[in-house]
């Protein structure tokens, strides 16, 4: 009783999960108006930015704190050089190409000068030369609820394309690249106990974190070239000089990025939400999550593809994969709010600007190579464009603190895409003889070593870059399909939904997650986070079994008369019934309740379940027919298991399996053959 009170006690307490309208703008918190020229001989940046910023909290706020990612790769003392080397995702800074971004001139809107005031700061170590994160004094403090206006001018040197930004010849994505407010959380904000600034330093594992906004940009470049931006646009102007001006808007996002490239082909469709999604759609939908059909439907949007040349062909890839990720996306968590989607190809060499995300822009990712056989049936494009796509709702709409819980988008993010594949696709690769889901291509990053980092912990302590992949993106997924199995797929849809609906324009924590998940449900989840989110525990499951004739009772009986087989003139095949033994162990730390199946010669599968709270487990089952085989989670339904291997086995040998895996290699191994010999 005194282990059944706490959750009696909350259950009391737990109302059935309402349905939360979607917001229709965000709070905003502050406006950019930003002008900027870009000089492509030497790849430099010249602006002008005038912010204002609304303070949102009951504080009286005496300064103000900005991001200047770009200093991050001003030389080889700045914290992100330190931690990575000059290499990240799979891509090295070029020797020499470096980036910066001074502040030549800062001032409030009456001319007050506050440049002499402006200190850089390094708040999550003792880098004294890193300038990532500067800080300015004001004159006078902010009153809660008043706004301040800045005006900024800026020189931007942008490195040749490195961690998501710079140039390749003449191919340009411009992101990070202006001074950009923190967040000045209030009291309660992500359990905050008091009010302050949130503005990390640039580190070689985190991204970014804002607030919600209006922007209003215009860039002026070479009119040779073909653009795209954040938003909807607005103007262009042609100048003297061969030089052209485009103006971009966009309210309710936190950030803003561009591109320019002579070369792009740009190619144009529409998702329109009466073609791509039917009534019976929506009515299944509906029910399914509990909410009205009307809340459920979707918006037209306009989507905008910036393709390279050599890989035109893939421009209908892209765009269906935009589709797909508008429609579920849409559909599971609420309608895109805006009107456009920009797609960038990235040039060739500039692969380091690719997969990455922008509030209604992302770059994307390709080769030449997918638009040929076998290559082109590998759903590589499609995962990334359905990857970063996703981010416009977790990190966009619901904007996470990305450099201390970053599971809370990439990991999110990484489960969602990961059913729209699941949905749209079905396969990763749709090889015959080769096919491989999400969920197995996740499942191959876990392994029972993964027990020195948490999910929940700021993005640039954890102890490889691997771990932090690991730990923020595939971890996640796989924690969360878990738990998909566990609720059921309707709970945990309507737990997602709600906390999208919930959380959209603002900034939740893991704390805020676990909430919901709590309400939807019914029940205190907390057991799970803190095994799975919160601790460095695996989970291991295996199932060992063994088989054995029933013999009739021997030795000195109730009679005390002395009985054996011999006397009875039995031998071992006389005995009517068979004992299995079957043992069913937790190898990891992680808690977890289980099914496990068993078959016995001439009978249908039978299931009981294991609560897994033990360590191990023996069980005795005494049955007329023989133990065929025994499978611990026979449907595969905990991912979070590292290892399936061990989780089935058979009293004698299949061969089946072998035949199975010995046609699916020599298939292959033809295949590699004939390509040889052709």
């Amino acid at each position: 009783m005194a282990r059944l009170l706490p959750a009696l006690l909350f259950l009391a307490f737990v109302s059935p999960a309402r349905a939360d309208q979607l917001p229709a703008a965000a709070p905003r918190v502050v406006d950019y108006q930003i002008s900027v020229r870009l000089d492509p001989e030497t790849k430099r940046l010249a602006g002008r930015e005038r912010i204002v910023w609304r303070n949102p909290s009951g504080d009286t706020v005496p300064d103000l704190w900005f991001h200047l990612y770009l200093n991050a790769f001003r030389n080889t003392l700045s914290t992100f050089y330190r931690e990575s080397g000059g290499q990240l995702r799979n891509d090295a800074m070029t020797e020499g190409s470096w980036g910066w971004i001074d502040v030549t001139a800062l001032r409030l809107a009456d001319g007050t000068d506050l440049l002499p005031s402006l200190t850089f700061e390094h708040p999550d170590d003792d880098n004294a030369d890193d300038r990532t994160v500067a800080r300015v004094e004001l004159p006078a403090p902010v009153p809660p609820g008043a706004s301040v206006e800045l005006e900024i001018e800026f020189t931007a040197q942008l490195p040749q394309v490195f961690a998501r930004t710079g140039h390749r010849r003449d191919f340009y994505l411009v992101g990070q690249w202006f001074p950009k407010l923190g967040v000045y959380e209030p009291a309660g904000t992500r359990g905050r106990e008091a009010g302050g600034w949130n503005c990390h330093q640039f580190h070689a594992n985190s991204e970014f974190y804002a607030d919600y906004g209006h922007f209003l940009v215009d860039f002026t470049v070479p009119t040779s070239f073909v653009v795209g931006a954040t938003g909807v646009r607005i103007a262009r102007a042609d100048n003297p000089g061969g030089t052209t001006t485009y103006a971009y808007e966009q309210s309710d996002v936190h950030d803003f990025a561009w591109t320019a490239d002579p070369n792009f082909v740009e190619v144009t469709s529409r998702f329109s939400a009466a073609e791509e999604v039917t009534e019976a759609e929506y009515a299944a939908l509906a029910e399914h999550l509990d909410r009205p059909v009307d809340e459920l439907r979707l918006s037209d949007v306009d989507i905008i593809v910036l393709m390279q040349p050599s890989r035109r062909a893939q421009a209908a890839r892209y765009i269906d994969a935009a589709k797909q990720s508008l429609k579920y996306f849409g559909l599971w968590y609420g309608r895109y709010p805006y009107a456009t989607l920009t797609i960038v190809d990235p040039a060739p060499g500039a692969g380091g600007a690719g997969g990455m995300e922008y509030p209604t822009f992302i770059t994307a990712g390709s080769s030449w190579v997918f638009s040929f056989w076998p290559f082109s049936a590998v759903r590589a494009p499609e995962a990334v464009t359905v990857h970063e796509f996703g981010h416009q709702y977790w990190y966009g709409l619901v904007g996470n603190n990305e450099f201390e819980e970053a599971w809370l988008d990439e990991g999110v993010n990484s489960y969602s895409s990961g059913l729209v594949m699941d949905r749209a696709y079905r396969h990763m690769a749709d090889l015959p003889g080769l096919r491989m889901s999400a969920v197995e291509m996740i499942r191959m990053t876990n392994g029972p070593g993964m027990v020195y980092d948490t999910i929940r912990q700021p993005a640039w302590t954890y102890r490889t870059p691997g771990a932090y992949g690991f730990y923020a993106y595939s971890k996640p997924e796989i924690v969360l399909r878990t738990l998909q199995h566990y609720l059921g797929d309707r709970t945990m849809a309507r737990a997602m939904r709600t906390y999208h609906e919930r959380w959209r324009f603002r900034h939740p924590s893991s704390d805020d997650f676990y909430a919901v998940a709590n309400e939807v449900a019914g029940q205190d989840l907390g057991w799970f986070f803190r095994q799975t989110v919160e601790g460095a525990g695996v989970l291991d499951h295996e199932i060992s079994i063994s088989t054995k004739r029933v013999r009739p009772p021997a030795g000195r009986l109730g009679n005390d008369e002395e009985v054996t087989a011999e006397a009875r003139g039995e031998d071992e095949d006389a005995a009517a019934e068979w004992e299995a033994t079957v043992v069913v162990s937790n190898r990891g730390t992680v808690r977890f309740p289980v099914d496990v199946a068993m078959k016995f010669e001439g009978s249908q599968p039978e299931r009981f379940r294991w609560d897994g709270q033990d360590r191990w487990r023996r069980f005795r089952f005494v049955r007329p027919a023989r133990l065929e085989w025994a499978d611990l989670d026979p449907d595969r339904a905990v991912p979070l298991d590292v290892s399936w291997l061990n989780n089935a086995r058979r009293t004698r040998p299949d061969t089946r399996v072998a035949a199975h895996w010995t046609a699916r290699v020599s298939f292959w191994l033809q295949n590699a053959i004939a390509s040889i010999l052709w």
